[in-house]
């Protein structure tokens, strides 16, 4: 079990940005081209749900591309993920917002932030 705890923090030590469900992401991830190129995909949406703990930490996010609703799961702390970056914080009383699939046009992407707007 030690070796098992030392593997967890060496792959915990790569910094990720601190995000709660509700916030607008962008997730940058690595897709190979070819045998020495790499390009970056984005996958911009709403996190609608976080699972798991240490390395195991799995998170879920939501868009709404041409009328489609597309989720996609992504681990916390894969070696595929170039970045996250926070777009928008978003202020939600639920800890799962499976909610949001039900919705349609704005009503899927209206989560009122942390400062107050809309």
């Amino acid at each position: 079990m030690d070796k098992i705890k030392m593997i967890e923090q060496e792959v915990t030590k790569k910094e990720m940005p601190k995000f709660n469900v509700g916030d607008t992401v962008k997730v940058l991830t690595k897709i190979p081209e070819g045998p020495d190129k790499i390009r970056l995909h984005p996958f911009e949406g709403i996190v609608i749900a976080k699972q798991g703990s240490g390395v195991r930490t799995y998170f879920t996010v939501r868009k709404v591309s041409y009328g489609e609703g597309i989720e996609r799961v992504f681990p916390l702390y894969s070696p595929n993920i170039e970045r996250i970056e926070i777009l928008r914080s978003g202020k939600v009383h639920r800890a799962k917002l499976y909610y949001l699939r039900g919705k349609v046009g704005k009503q899927a992407t209206k989560i009122e932030s942390q400062d107050g707007t809309k």
